[in-house]
């Protein structure tokens, strides 16, 4: 369960959006920031481990945050994992609702996604084990068919396809990219947030950690090269119209089988399971890192309380949606996926410092598991972290100061309002 939620979380990076990198950068511009964005995740995904299984509570990088640079920073780790989280689910719920608008075209994209907030909110309140059984479930679908997609394509493949103005914009098209790179592994840590409720976390979060990275890295790159491999990248950005397309694979498929052939149809069926997958994941990982954050009073104690018959984070969860909804009633879905984005570099910065300050802080702390070749790990992912918060930040000025100023605003808030309080345990 834990491997269908931490490739779960992150799946519909696959299927959608990821592709427009490739206007950024071309072929390699996208291809050269991916594979850094992949040595980021890895060595990242095997530091975290270490303080999940060290610390395992619900609240991930802000309990990690707070018990080795104090309560201000961790205050700040918690609520970029919150922006992480809680932005994220509204872009993906507006892509279901365009995958379910191709077949019924009466049904409007708005409305099926504030349906889907609702139902899998729902299930997210009913139970975690309900929720995360049909997590694994969605998940080894969406996977077998990222895994049928490269069968069709792959034999199409042509390098030539693969050179074809690969290089656009120079380097400057890879930095511009790697806000995209993200998108193919975001969100991952929230392996951590379920910490609490496994069963022997310090072994099974390591398990579910490790494969979920190897599964993630495997299908990013079979999806990335078979997908451009059929008609060069512009065949998989631009519609037949011009415009920009965030859907690269029925695209790459409806040149080597046409778009009224059954494949075509199943990869769109299927493929509505990995935006399911991603989205009902995110917002699992988004309730319990929301409710650690209210039971600790960083944010309204309210949050902090557990449905009395369900044991779950019920409030939250509902908190969360309510967000969701306001956001997505914006319309402006790539611009909360670069605030997303935001919020997780943010959250990996503080977690890799504070690993390497609870070493130091802390020796004899309990850690079933260790990050291989310390400190090389976490060093590694904190400085392709930085330098692709800092190349955002140039790209995405805007939008990176409406980030500072919702962080700042609600740092001021909690310096104001803000109580300290030892918190409570969620039930297993």
């Amino acid at each position: 369960m834990l491997w269908g939620l931490g490739v779960g979380y992150v799946i519909s990076g696959m299927y959608f959006g990821w592709n427009l990198g490739l206007e950024k950068g071309g072929t390699l511009g996208l291809a050269i920031a991916t594979v850094f964005i992949i040595i980021m995740y890895v060595t990242f995904t095997f530091s975290y481990t270490e303080l999940a299984c060290a610390i395992p509570k619900a609240g991930g990088g802000f309990d990690y945050a707070s018990r080795a640079l104090g309560k201000d920073l961790g205050f700040v780790a918690g609520m970029a994992q919150n922006i992480e989280f809680i932005f994220a689910p509204p872009a993906i719920a507006f892509a279901i609702g365009a995958y379910f608008n191709l077949f019924i075209p009466q049904l409007p994209v708005l409305g099926i996604a504030i349906f889907a907030y609702l139902l899998f909110t729902a299930l997210n309140i009913y139970g975690v084990k309900a929720a995360a059984t049909f997590e694994l479930v969605i998940t080894i679908l969406a996977v077998g068919e990222l895994l049928l997609f490269s069968g069709i394509t792959l034999p199409h493949l042509e390098i030539k396809n693969l050179q074809q103005n690969a290089f656009p914009n120079g380097w400057e098209g890879v930095l511009a990219a790697i806000p995209f790179a993200i998108w193919f592994f975001l969100a991952i840590e929230g392996v951590a947030n379920v910490a609490e409720e496994a069963i022997k976390p310090q072994r099974t979060i390591l398990i579910g950690f490790g494969s979920a990275i190897l599964t993630l890295v495997v299908l990013c790159i079979l999806t990335f090269t078979s997908s451009v491999g059929v008609a060069g990248w512009e065949a998989i950005v631009y519609k037949a119209d011009g415009t920009t397309s965030d859907s690269p694979l029925p695209l790459a498929l409806g040149k080597i089988v046409g778009g009224n052939n059954v494949l075509y149809h199943l990869l769109i069926t299927i493929g509505l399971f990995g935006l399911i997958a991603s989205f009902h994941g995110i917002i699992l990982a988004a309730g319990r890192a929301s409710l650690e954050f209210g039971r600790v009073k960083m944010a309204p104690s309210f949050l902090g309380r557990i449905h009395p018959r369900f044991q779950t984070p019920a409030n939250a969860l509902l908190v969360n949606m309510i967000i969701g909804i306001v956001a997505l009633l914006t319309g402006k879905t790539a611009e909360i996926i670069t605030i997303s984005v935001f919020g997780a570099l943010t959250l990996y910065i503080i977690s890799m410092v504070a690993l390497l300050q609870l070493r130091k802080k802390e020796p004899g702390l309990e850690r079933p598991f260790k990050a291989p070749m310390y400190p090389i790990f976490p060093v590694i992912a904190l400085i392709i972290a930085v330098v692709s918060f800092v190349a955002m930040t140039i790209y995405n000025l805007k939008l990176a100061l409406i980030y500072f100023l919702l962080i700042g605003l609600c740092f001021a808030a909690f310096k104001m309002f803000g109580k300290k309080t030892t918190g409570v345990s969620l039930p297993t």
